[in-house]
């Protein structure tokens, strides 16, 4: 299933995506896509419905973030060798693990915000992984069973927020907007493989990332596992797992976002998101 939520910020609704390409609204089975809704027999119960007989949407509505009421937006850094390389850093020993604040959470194709006193705005095309069941201290090879489904995630960063003051990489991630989801929440059972997926970004059309989760420094299974032994994942949570080369800061000479530019990215089989960038 592709399951998403349309409608205006703070009054999104449950939909899901037709084979079609029309959005049937489930607003009259559930209240809304939150984490209660992502445990594997609420799946089953959504995946059970008659998808013909829900009302279809008309026009062509704003889609929010796919889950309503993340408790946790939890970000995974350097986790690509050739990211790592391109940013003059050594491969971590074990995941670099960051907050992100959920308040940075927002649509698919809502803009990117430049924050005031920005001047290294810079974008990351990333797989997010939606928790679909609590998971505390679980092995590697039991983790996929508490994944509900993935998203395409753009983990927007400012750079100088983020590195050049002092303290966390957190005050450089969690600015309005910084946080793209969507536009849709695709389930487990559509991905074959999360660790082959292409994905991509484009600022103004021209290609900067061009990668695949293949080149994971540790993969999804691994890095469910790996948070459960310090914090108890819960369903709606998300892990942005980290992203390929090809961002700003990574060029020579640096190159960021500025007001008017545009940004698209993807991932296969997971949807595309287009971003109009603007001055907050």
């Amino acid at each position: 299933m592709k399951l998403l939520r349309f409608g205006a910020p703070g009054a999104e609704k449950p939909g899901l995506l037709h084979t079609d390409g029309s959005i049937r609204d489930l607003s009259g089975l559930i209240d809304d896509l939150s984490g209660r809704h992502l445990y594997p027999d609420s799946l089953k119960r959504l995946a059970d419905v008659d998808i013909d007989a829900l009302p279809a949407v008309e026009g062509n509505p704003r889609l929010g973030p796919p889950i309503a009421g993340t408790g946790k937006f939890i970000c995974i850094g350097l986790n690509y060798a050739d990211h790592a390389a391109e940013s003059g850093l050594a491969v971590p020993s074990e995941p670099v693990v960051f907050m992100k604040a959920t308040s940075a959470i927002c649509g698919a194709n809502d803009p990117i915000i430049i924050p005031r006193g920005s001047q290294k705005t810079d974008w990351e095309v990333e797989l997010a992984v939606v928790i679909g069941k609590p998971a505390k201290y679980v092995s590697e090879a039991e983790a996929m069973d508490h994944v509900a489904g993935y998203a395409v995630a753009n983990d927007v960063s400012e750079r100088a927020f983020q590195i050049e003051r002092e303290g966390q990489w957190t005050k450089g991630k969690s600015c309005d907007n910084f946080g793209q989801i969507g536009p849709w929440l695709v389930t487990r059972d559509e991905v074959a493989d999360p660790q082959n997926l292409p994905m991509w970004l484009k600022v103004n059309g021209e290609t900067m990332q061009d990668g695949s989760t293949s080149t994971m420094v540790y993969g999804v299974a691994y890095l469910v596992h790996y948070l459960s032994q310090f914090m108890t994942l819960h369903p709606g949570d998300v892990i942005s797992t980290g992203t390929p080369p090809g961002v700003g800061m990574g060029m020579k000479p640096p190159r960021y976002l500025k007001a008017g530019d545009v940004v698209e990215l993807g991932i296969e089989g997971l949807g595309q998101q287009r971003q109009d960038v603007i001055a907050d």
